[in-house]
């Protein structure tokens, strides 16, 4: 029987069982599109990566001796359109069968759908074969519970997986979660860590990016492109993370710091996306390299890991499948400003959003904390849209696909979700960047300051935030302290906060 199988830009599992074995009769095909450029203006960076990704697994598939039918962007045979292509190859190969594995976002999930029903024959779906979990875990594992709180999720997968567990079944370390120890400040005068940079020229994918004029965002040096783009970088960027950052990732994984892109962040989530590696590999290696130096590598520096991937990637996947379409659409706090022009240039006089946005632009990355309580939080407390926010994180970000990008941002970050994912909005006045980063020594704006023109913004604002939200979060226990607190200013420092917040948030608007 004659069969087509379709590959996914994010689907380049080299252990598949699709490969397991050789049929003549099996096309594989995978294609560059406009259809997945061009839905949000992704990082040059990202078009680049997912290419040179997708062109090395079309090779690596077809040297085990499969035949590939793979499209570059310029292909004249490509229509740049899902549908039309796999029509097209149907009629043209007289196929049979068509197969695809699960795509893991929800826009392709539908459209696939619909294609099958068109096509006049047989079809069947697979796995992906990469996850811990199916889409639908969640709905099982938090069935008649009142919350949906990602930590009992991850003492379960623990436990389900026997991963950092004793004999007793109890948590290594007598300690489930080491989160609250794990947020030390960068210190500048301690020599930084060693990054594993790629040196690749990705010149050839960039010329014919630009040839049909593909919208994209931020800069890129092709002549020393740093991503991983197969599964051989990948291996070796996990290897480099486990030698050279783990020993102190949980200390610094909240850190920030102006001059440091990466601090010990492992960097494996492009190639944990789009499935070069898999969550079980990266776990056992990381594990296996800490249990033969638990000497130097304390207990909280793997658990910080191994919660990241184990806990919250999984659990992120799960709401995502749990809550679309609809969750795509939440605005419970109602905030509908646009988001600042600065977020797409990085020019502003804020030291912390400059250098957060501008080592985006520049890198395609920022680490959670970055993209949490820096550009998240400045967005939710000037009550932009969330849609908005979506769009940018989705196509800021190399490792940004919505399955992963969208209970992140609108969930996690901008609350809008109403608290299905997060207890509290994760917000903050400029204290906790200035507890948690270098940036506000390098900022004109005083950290110390609420009111005034030399103020810095986030202390108004959030403060401002409270003020206006606080019925929504009223009968929030988590909130009870910050709203007692905003009871207590007098009627003028309310007065002063308000004015404060509002005439700064025209003035970005303007800008």
């Amino acid at each position: 029987m004659k069969t087509l199988r379709l590959i996914l830009g994010d689907q380049l599992n080299h252990k598949h069982s699709w490969f397991r074995e050789n049929h003549q009769n099996i096309y594989y095909f995978i294609a560059e599109m406009q259809q997945e450029t061009d839905y949000v203006a992704h990082h040059i960076q990202k078009v680049v990566a997912f290419f040179e990704s997708m062109q090395n697994f079309a090779e690596w598939i077809e040297s085990k001796g499969h035949q590939v039918i793979y499209y570059q962007i310029d292909n004249k045979k490509n229509q740049q359109n899902l549908e039309a292509n796999i029509q097209t190859l149907v009629n043209q190969l007289n196929i049979q069968k068509f197969e695809y594995q699960l795509p893991d976002e929800y826009r392709l999930d539908t459209q696939l759908k619909t294609i099958v029903k068109k096509l006049s024959i047989e079809s069947e779906v697979y796995d992906t074969e990469h996850y811990l979990t199916k889409r639908n875990y969640l709905e099982s594992f938090f069935l008649e519970k009142k919350s949906y709180l990602m930590e009992s999720f991850y003492r379960h997968m623990r436990k389900e997986h026997n991963i950092l567990i004793d004999k007793k079944g109890e948590p290594i370390g007598n300690q489930w979660n080491f989160d609250k120890g794990n947020r030390k400040k960068w210190n500048e005068d301690k020599e930084p860590p060693q990054q594993y940079l790629f040196r690749k020229n990705v010149e050839k994918t960039l010329k014919r990016i630009q040839k049909e004029k593909i919208k994209t965002i931020g800069t890129i040096n092709p002549k020393h492109f740093t991503w991983p783009t197969s599964r051989a970088d990948s291996l070796k960027l996990l290897n480099h993370f486990c030698k050279q950052l783990l020993p102190h990732f949980g200390d610094y994984q909240d850190a920030m710091d102006p001059n440091e892109a990466y601090l010990f962040h492992s960097r494996l989530s492009f190639s944990l996306n789009c499935k070069l590696l898999s969550p079980s590999e990266v776990i056992n290696h990381a594990i296996d390299h800490w249990e033969s130096n638990k000497k130097s590598i304390h207990i909280n520096q793997i658990e910080g890991f191994i919660r990241q991937i184990l806990g919250w990637r999984e659990y992120m996947r799960g709401i995502y499948w749990q809550e679309m379409p609809s969750y795509s659409k939440l605005n419970k706090l109602r905030n509908y400003n646009p988001l600042p022009n600065f977020y797409w240039t990085g020019e502003t006089d804020m030291y912390c959003l400059k250098s957060a946005i501008n080592n985006s632009l520049e890198h395609a990355y920022a680490h959670h904390i970055q993209r949490l309580m820096i550009t998240g939080n400045f967005a939710l407390l000037t009550q932009t849209d969330p849609d908005q926010v979506d769009t940018w994180y989705l196509g800021i970000y190399i490792d940004a696909i919505q399955w992963v990008e969208l209970p992140n941002t609108r969930g996690m970050s901008q609350y809008a979700d109403g608290g299905l994912v997060a207890t509290k909005p994760y917000i903050s006045s400029g204290s906790y960047i200035n507890k948690m980063s270098n940036y506000c020594q390098n900022c004109r704006y005083d950290v110390k300051k609420r009111t005034g023109s030399d103020a810095c913004p986030f202390n108004s604002l959030y403060w401002n935030f409270l003020l206006q939200k606080r019925d929504h979060f009223k009968k929030n226990p988590r909130m009870s302290m910050m709203l007692s607190l905003v009871e207590k200013l007098t009627n003028k420092e309310k007065k002063d906060i308000q004015v404060q917040a509002e005439s700064f948030i025209k003035s970005i608007h303007r800008n």
